[in-house]
């Protein structure tokens, strides 16, 4: 009996620990908003419901873990404005791009979205594909399209629009980065030392090399051999 009351007594303690350690985002944060809106050289400030196209990668928000000790909230990522935002108390903040946030793990559907500085003028948030000795990031981004005014009374107004570009790539090596890999030749030319089973592998695999699922069985070879 009396080693049952410990038991229980330490792990009380624990779970009490946890949930002492579980930080609240806004502690980190304070309340910076979101400000969901762009001022058109017209003069006028568009919200973006009023714009065509979205500057989400995904409107709806989903629940993510934005670092360790800290709580669970829901998440998504303005490809416009290179930002994560999350909800709290049915307000919409924005995620501090620093390294103690560098590191989005976002629940269904499953996705990494990590912070990079190290890179060219794509740095930010990237998705993470495969990560490991070599490493797979996609940058997404949306651009957005002023409203054309028209030329004259006989011409139509084109509205503004958000507009999402291709995905670019890169490839994380012992190296350094490889920026938007192309063909079989400048993989095999970066692994030397892997010629034969790569020479193999592209021989049995058509792999493009603008798709997420291709890249990844790639980068995921490379990891195995």
């Amino acid at each position: 009996m009396k080693k049952t009351i410990i038991t229980t007594f330490v792990l009380a303690g624990i779970n009490f620990s946890f949930a002492q350690n579980t930080l609240s985002v806004n502690g980190a944060t304070g309340t910076q908003s979101v400000f969901d809106g762009i001022k058109s050289t017209t003069g006028k400030t568009f919200k973006y419901e009023e714009i065509a196209g979205s500057p989400y990668y995904t409107k709806d928000f989903t629940m993510a873990k934005i670092a360790d000790n800290y709580e669970q909230v829901p998440v998504r990522y303005n490809s416009y404005s290179d930002e994560i935002e999350f909800k709290k108390n049915n307000e919409v903040q924005v995620l501090p791009k620093n390294a103690e946030f560098s590191r989005i793990e976002v629940s269904s559907p499953k996705q990494t979205i990590v912070l990079l500085e190290t890179l060219d003028e794509l740095s930010g948030y990237f998705f993470e594909l495969v990560n490991g000795k070599n490493s797979l990031y996609k940058k997404v981004k949306t651009k957005f399209t002023d409203v054309v005014p028209a030329a004259n009374g006989y011409a139509s107004e084109k509205p503004a629009n958000f507009r999402n570009l291709d995905p670019v790539y890169y490839i994380k090596t012992e190296k350094g980065f490889i920026k938007k890999p192309r063909n079989q030749k400048e993989i095999i030319a970066e692994f030397p030392d892997k010629k034969d089973a790569l020479t193999a592998f592209f021989k049995s695999n058509k792999i493009k090399f603008d798709k997420d699922e291709d890249l990844t069985k790639l980068v995921t070879f490379l990891n195995q051999n």
